[in-house]
């Protein structure tokens, strides 16, 4: 790439075409032209109504910004997308296009143009995350009677239901929601220009309301070297992220024929170059590898912040290739992980073999000797013994003799040893959480509500298409 340069960051002086090279982020930050476009239309107009822009050059200079986002190919190579405007207005309207620059730093231009993309990225991560809630809702309420294993330590732990799992799938996108949707109210840094504001007669609250943020940002040393903002919605990305690796993992175990509990449609499975029998998991798998791009971006912005002086320092310019990468990513898995969710399929008389031994249920046959009045670590140590000695037997723990039972300790009872069956272990968990129907049902109704509220959330937040339609006919 040659970057001809304009001179702005070099005082006038011509730098070295190597180096202009070197520090050019127009590769990268050309994807941020609407957003640039969008925050020089809601300055222009508070420049204009402040008196600091003739209303006449404010209009011909909206005109040509509109222009150059409708001509969005045509970027002149300068060093980044703010210069890059510029010089096309420069080329249109000569001198008076400088008038833009009033009351403005490329410092605060960036902190701007940032911010809105991770608005506008929040709001689309808020959309998806609302479709996402809403379908692991409505399968888990398709799934209430199948039973499979729940599992620790990936060994067979107790029984659940499928709709337990995708109730607990829910849970964890539903935490995310809060997260992302604070990421979608940043501060509004324009007007505090490189770092100490401007002694020339502007109104920032005017920027404010026409961009629809909730407030300004209260110091310009500070604004300019901020990117917590960033780092919020990394995180945030990051974490729904890791959420969807473990989504993913549970299903790529889950389909194997060693656990078997769960079927791909063939809309979404792969096969394999060599051998005909493959039915693979591609999707899942991609969707957990991707989370490891999610955690090295959010791991490349804390580094670059690590550090640094207060104010601006250009290191920040390596904000970019992790920022803009993030939001696509996030959206691109959320919806990727619905559309696959929606094509697997429960196979119940494989989770029904899983847990026909009973082995599963031993800690509510504990639980029923307890209820009879045994103390709990008593109980469970009763139990463990007549587990060992049905497996020493090959005997299931639902099938277990009362006399071999009671052998171990006369307290067990044919009431104790029926707690051993599965689905009964599965209704008796009525507590707040637990895999019961009730609890279930909660849970259900708890992830509707949680797609409703993202949905509302993403809704509320202040999109960049509406925004510039409104800024094309705002009142100079």
């Amino acid at each position: 790439m040659t970057v001809v340069g304009s001179g702005a960051a070099s005082g006038g002086a011509q730098l070295l075409p190597e180096v202009l090279a070197f520090s050019s982020s127009l590769p990268l930050d050309r994807q941020l032209l609407r957003e640039d476009v969008i925050g020089s239309m809601a300055h222009l107009i508070m420049l204009s109504r402040a008196g600091l822009v003739p209303r006449e050059a404010a209009g011909a200079i909206r005109s040509e910004l509109v222009r150059v986002l409708e001509a969005a190919t045509g970027l002149p190579e300068e060093e980044d997308v703010h210069m890059a405007v510029e010089t096309l207005l420069a080329r249109s309207l000569g001198e008076t296009a400088g008038m833009i620059h009033t009351a403005r730093s490329r410092n605060d231009q960036i902190a701007l143009d940032l911010r809105l993309h991770v608005r506008e990225q929040s709001a689309l991560a808020l959309e998806e995350l609302s479709l996402l809630l809403a379908e692991l809702a409505e399968r888990a309420g398709r799934e209430r009677d199948t039973l499979l294993p729940g599992y620790t330590h990936r060994q067979r732990a107790q029984p659940v239901s499928a709709a337990y799992y995708f109730c607990a799938w829910g849970a964890m996108f539903a935490r995310d929601l809060e997260l992302i949707r604070t990421a979608a109210s940043p501060e509004m840094p324009l007007g505090v220009g490189a770092l100490a504001g401007t002694s020339l007669p502007i109104d920032r609250e005017v920027v404010r309301k026409l961009l629809r943020f909730e407030r300004v940002t209260a110091n310009g040393l500070d604004t300019v070297g901020d990117r917590d903002f960033a780092l919020d919605f990394a995180y945030a990305a990051a974490r729904a992220l890791l959420h969807a690796s473990r989504v993913a993992t549970d299903v790529i175990d889950f389909c194997t024929a060693e656990f078997g509990y769960l079927r791909l449609d063939d809309e979404i499975a792969m096969g394999s170059s060599m051998m005909p029998q493959k039915r693979n998991p591609d999707l899942f798998e991609l969707i957990r590898g991707k989370c490891g791009r999610a955690v090295g971006n959010l791991n490349a912005l804390l580094v670059t912040v690590k550090g640094l002086p207060g104010g601006y320092n250009r290191d920040l310019q390596e904000d970019r290739q992790a920022l803009l990468e993030t939001g696509p990513l996030l959206v691109s898995v959320l919806r990727m992980l619905r559309l696959g969710l929606g094509r697997v399929r429960f196979d119940p008389e494989r989770g029904r073999k899983a847990l026909e031994d009973g082995a599963t249920a031993a800690t509510d046959v504990a639980e029923a000797l307890t209820q009879a009045g045994v103390p709990f670590r008593t109980a469970y140590k009763l139990t463990g013994a007549l587990v060992r000695r049905c497996m020493d037997q090959g005997i299931a723990l639902g099938r277990a003799p009362l006399d071999l039972a009671r052998q171990i300790d006369p307290r067990f009872t044919p009431e104790v040893l029926r707690a051993a069956d599965a689905a009964d272990s599965v209704a008796r968990k009525k507590n707040a959480g637990g895999t019961g129907r009730a609890s279930v049902d909660a849970q259900i109704a708890s992830l509707r509500a949680s797609a409703k509220a993202a949905a509302a959330a993403g809704s509320a937040v202040p999109r960049l298409d509406r925004l510039l339609a409104e800024l094309k006919e705002a009142a100079l």
